[in-house]
C-alpha cells in the first residue's frame, strides 16, 4: 500500500492551507505490494482479534500508546480497555504484526464451510464483437490466445459473440458447437430466451486446462457478420438511414445475469472481456451517434462540453447489476470511429473493470495488454476505509471506485490490481488546526479489506490441498496503514515539503471533474487560475514582490519558485496538462472517445506514472551503454545545447529511441539487446500497467514528428484567455501579468 501526500509536512491550521495555494491530500495505492519506499506490509492472522477504539473505530496501531490493560487511539485520543486475549497476546510483542509495524496485513476468517471456500474458480468470459473486421477479429483471437496462456490451471473460461444475433460456444464435446439466438432490434428488447435455456452455463465455462486446443479451434471459426446477413437479420431503417447490427447492450446485459446465477456457488468474481469495433447501434442500449456530427458541424453549441455526458443511464445501470452479479467487465475498444465511450464508460469503471482504446488494428499492443492484465495479481470484494485523527477530515474522494450508501469515507472497489490508485483532499474540522505540542501529530489510517484467489499449489496445509486438488481457495485480509506526519509552521515550510508529483495527480481528478460538469473550457480556467493564485501567494510569503507608492511593482514577480526547488516543477506540468489532449479543445481535432479513455487511464494512474503520462522524461546517451544527462526540458533548445547522438522519452504509454542526425554513423540502431538502454527500456516495461509502443527514429533519415510532438516547450497554448501564447517562456510571461492583476 503506497500512500503519498501532496505535502510530506500538513498544514498547521486553516489560514495556513488556503494561503498556500496548495491542494492537501494524499494519494493510495492499496494493493501495491509495498510502500511509497519499497518496505513490504507484516504479515499476520487473526485480523478479526485486533482491537478497537470504541469512539472512532480505528484499529490499534504502533503509534497507540499502550499500558499493561489499556491503549489510547492514537487517531481519536479515547481510552480503550483490552480483553484477557488481548492482554496474552501483546505479552509477546514480537509474535504480533500489530506491535511491530505500522503497515500490517492480516488474515480474516471466511464465513461459511471449508467446502463452500473452495468453490472458488476464476471465471473469464470474453464477448466477441462480430459486426466487424476480418482485422479486428485477427487481433481479438491473438488477443485471447495470450490469455488463454495467462489464465491459471483450474480456470474456467466461456466464448460468446454478439452481432444482430448472440453465440454461445460449448467447447467441452469433441468439436465446438455454436449456438445462436436473435437480438431483438427495439430499444427496449431483450433476448427472447433465456441464456440458461440455449445452453447451461456450466457447459459453457470449460476448464481451460483441458479445454485449450479446442478454445483455440472455436477462436479459428469466427467470422465476421456479412453486410448481407446484417441487413437481413438487422435491416432497421432510422430516418431513412440502415443501422447496423451491434447487439452490445443486449448481449452484456443477458450474459451478466447468465453468469449471476452462479455468483457465489461456482465463482467469486467473474471477468467479462468485451471487444468492440463500433458504437452499439442495434437492440437496448444503442447509442446515437449522429451527435457527434452535428456537434462537430455546429458552432453554437460546445461541442467540448456536449460530447462528455453519456446520452442514456443504460450501461450505468447495466453496472450496477453487474456488481450484484459478481461480474467485472473489461471493454476493449478496436475503433477509429465515435464509438461515445462518454456512455459506454461506466460499465467497466463502475463494474471494477478497465477500459481500453485503440485506434488501429496495425500497431495494437491488445494482445500484451490482455496477457499483462491477467498475468498480475488483482484483489476483489475490496473495502477501503480512510480515518483521520480529530483535527482534520476527508473531503473530495477519486478514483474508480463507488462510495457505501451508509457509512462516510468508505468506498467500494469491485476489482482491484497492483496498480490501481485513489486520490483524497482534506479539510480542518475547525479553524484552530493542529496542536502545536509534538505528541499529538495528525494521523491518518487507511484499511483496505480484500479477498484474494489462491491457486492449490500455494497452498500450505495439507489437508486443504489434497481436499481442493483443482480448487482455488479464497482468502480474505485485512492490509492497514498507520501514518503520522509532521506539521508546518508556516507557508515556507510547507513549500519545502511539497511533492509535485501528488499535487499533479489532485489537479487532474479536479480538472476532469470540471470538465465532465461544466466543461472543457472551465478545466483550463481552472487550472490556469490556480497557477496564478499559488504564485502570488509563493510571491506574497516570501516577501519577493512588495506594493510601492500604491500598487506599482516595485521587485520583479518570481513565476520559476527559484527559491522553492520543490515547486519549481509545477508551471512546466501545468503547461504540460493544459497542451495535453484531456484539456484541448474539440476543434483542435481531439477526438471525444480518446478524450474519455485519457480521464479514465489518467484518474487511476500513482503520481509517478501520471507525471510520464503529462510531461514524458527526457534523457540523454552518450552512447546506448552510458547515460549522459538523467533529464531534460522538452524543448528543441535543449537538443541543439545537447551535444548527446542518443535521446530517449519516456511518455508511458510511448517509449521513443532517437538518434540525432549527426550521430556518429558507427553508434549502433536500433541500440543492441545487451546495452544499458535496452536495459532500461525492458525495465520500463515490465513496470508498467499498460504496454508501452517502442519506436525507433534516426534523425534525418526517418519521419521524427512523433518524437518532436513531445517537444512541447516551442509550442502554442490555445483555448480560452491563452490565444496569443507561444511557447512555455511566454505562458510565465502570462501567468506573471495574471499575477501581478491578482495582486493589486
Amino acid at each position: 500500500m503506497a500512500v503519498r501526500a501532496t505535502v510530506s509536512r500538513f498544514p498547521m491550521e486553516e489560514d495556513v492551507q488556503e494561503s498556500s495555494g496548495l491542494p492537501w491530500g494524499i494519494t493510495v495505492t492499496p494493493f501495491a505490494s509495498k510502500d511509497e519506499n519499497g518496505l513490504s506490509p507484516v504479515y499476520g492472522s487473526n485480523g478479526d482479534l485486533l482491537p478497537r477504539c470504541e469512539n472512532c473505530y480505528a484499529y490499534f496501531n504502533t503509534y497507540c500508546e499502550l499500558d499493561q490493560w489499556a491503549w489510547n487511539c492514537s487517531l481519536c485520543g479515547t481510552l480503550n480497555g483490552l480483553d484477557s486475549q488481548a492482554i496474552a497476546r501483546y505479552s509477546h510483542p514480537q509474535s504480533c504484526a500489530e506491535m511491530m509495524s505500522s503497515f500490517i496485513d492480516l488474515e480474516l476468517p471466511m464465513e461459511g464451510s471449508d467446502e463452500e471456500m473452495m468453490q472458488a474458480c476464476p471465471v473469464y468470459v470474453a464477448a466477441v464483437d462480430l459486426s466487424s473486421s476480418e482485422e479486428f477479429l485477427e487481433l481479438t483471437k491473438s488477443a485471447l490466445q495470450a490469455a488463454l496462456e495467462a489464465l491459471a490451471p483450474g480456470s474456467l473460461f466461456g466464448l460468446a459473440t454478439f452481432s444482430h444475433k448472440m453465440g454461445l460456444y460449448d467447447v467441452q464435446g469433441p468439436i465446438p458447437v455454436v449456438k445462436n439466438v436473435f437480438i431483438l432490434p427495439d430499444m427496449e428488447g431483450t433476448l427472447p430466451i433465456e441464456l440458461e435455456d440455449v445452453m447451461p452455463l456450466l457447459q459453457f465455462l470449460a476448464p481451460v486446462e483441458t479445454c485449450k486446443d479446442r478454445i483455440t479451434a472455436a477462436l479459428d471459426t469466427l467470422r465476421p457478420t456479412t453486410s448481407w446477413e446484417r441487413t437481413t437479420g438487422a435491416g432497421q431503417e432510422l430516418d431513412g438511414v440502415l443501422m447496423g447490427g451491434r447487439g452490445f447492450g443486449v448481449a452484456m446485459e443477458a450474459l451478466i445475469k447468465y453468469l449471476g446465477s452462479e455468483y457465489g456457488i461456482t465463482f467469486a468474481l467473474a471477468r467479462v472481456f468485451a471487444f468492440i469495433s463500433g458504437p452499439p447501434d442495434y437492440g437496448a442500449g444503442q447509442l446515437d451517434t449522429r451527435r457527434y456530427g452535428e456537434q462537430y458541424a455546429s458552432k453554437g453549441e460546445d461541442a467540448d462540453r456536449a460530447l462528455l455526458p453519456e446520452q442514456t443511464p443504460f450501461y450505468k445501470d447495466l453496472a450496477s447489476v453487474a456488481v450484484q452479479a459478481g461480474v467485472c467487465v473489461d471493454i476493449f475498444a478496436v475503433t477509429n470511429e465515435y464509438t461515445d465511450l462518454a456512455s459506454l464508460k461506466f460499465l467497466s469503471i463502475e463494474s471494477g473493470g478497465a477500459l481500453f482504446l485503440y485506434s488501429n488494428t496495425d500497431d495494437s499492443t491488445l494482445p500484451q495488454d490482455m496477457y499483462r492484465m491477467l498475468s498480475r495479481p488483482y484483489a476483489f470484494g475490496c473495502i477501503l476505509r480512510l480515518r483521520t485523527s480529530s483535527e482534520f477530515k476527508p473531503g473530495h474522494s477519486y478514483g474508480h471506485f463507488f462510495p457505501d450508501p451508509q457509512y462516510e469515507n468508505v468506498q467500494h472497489i469491485i476489482c482491484c490490481d497492483s496498480f490501481a490508485t485513489y486520490a483524497y483532499d482534506f479539510d480542518f474540522t475547525s479553524a484552530t488546526g493542529f496542536s502545536r505540542y509534538a505528541s499529538e501529530q495528525p494521523v491518518l489510517q487507511i484499511a483496505f479489506q480484500y479477498t484474494v484467489i489462491v491457486p492449490p499449489e500455494e497452498l500450505t496445509s495439507p489437508r486443504l490441498v489434497s481436499a481442493s486438488r483443482s480448487k482455488h481457495l479464497l482468502k480474505r485480509r485485512l492490509r492497514i496503514r498507520t501514518l503520522q506526519f509532521g506539521t508546518a509552521r508556516n507557508m515556507n515550510e510547507l513549500y519545502d515539503n511539497v511533492d509535485s508529483e501528488v499535487v499533479l495527480s489532485i489537479l487532474v481528478h479536479k480538472v476532469i471533474l470540471a470538465s465532465l460538469e461544466q466543461g472543457v473550457r472551465e478545466g483550463r480556467m481552472l487550472l490556469h487560475d490556480w497557477l496564478v493564485i499559488l504564485t502570488a501567494q509563493y510571491n506574497d510569503a516570501s516577501k519577493i514582490v512588495q506594493f510601492k507608492n500604491g500598487g506599482s511593482l516595485a521587485a520583479q514577480v518570481d513565476v520559476a519558485f527559484s527559491q522553492c526547488p520543490q515547486l519549481q516543477p509545477l508551471p512546466r506540468l501545468v503547461f504540460a496538462l493544459l497542451r495535453n489532449p484531456l484539456l484541448r479543445f474539440h476543434e483542435e481535432g481531439v477526438h471525444p472517445d480518446y478524450r474519455i479513455y485519457l480521464q479514465c487511464l489518467f484518474s487511476a494512474l500513482e503520481p509517478s506514472s501520471l507525471h510520464r503520462a503529462i510531461y514524458p522524461v527526457l534523457t540523454s546517451y552518450s552512447t546506448p551503454d552510458k547515460q549522459a544527462y538523467p533529464r531534460h526540458s522538452l524543448s528543441r533548445a535543449a537538443l541543439l545545447t545537447s551535444d548527446s547522438p542518443i535521446f530517449f522519452l519516456d511518455a508511458f504509454t510511448n517509449l521513443i529511441v532517437f538518434y540525432s542526425s549527426t550521430a556518429d554513423p558507427a553508434l549502433p540502431f536500433p541500440p543492441p539487446q545487451d546495452c544499458l538502454l535496452r536495459s532500461t527500456i525492458n525495465k520500463l516495461k515490465q513496470e508498467r500497467s499498460i504496454t508501452p509502443k517502442l519506436i525507433f527514429i534516426r534523425g534525418g533519415q526517418d519521419d521524427a514528428s512523433a518524437f518532436e510532438n513531445y517537444l512541447i516547450e516551442e509550442q502554442h497554448v490555445d483555448g480560452s484567455g491563452f490565444a496569443s501564447v507561444m511557447g512555455f517562456v511566454s505562458f510565465l510571461e502570462d501567468v506573471t501579468q495574471s499575477v501581478m492583476e491578482f495582486m493589486k
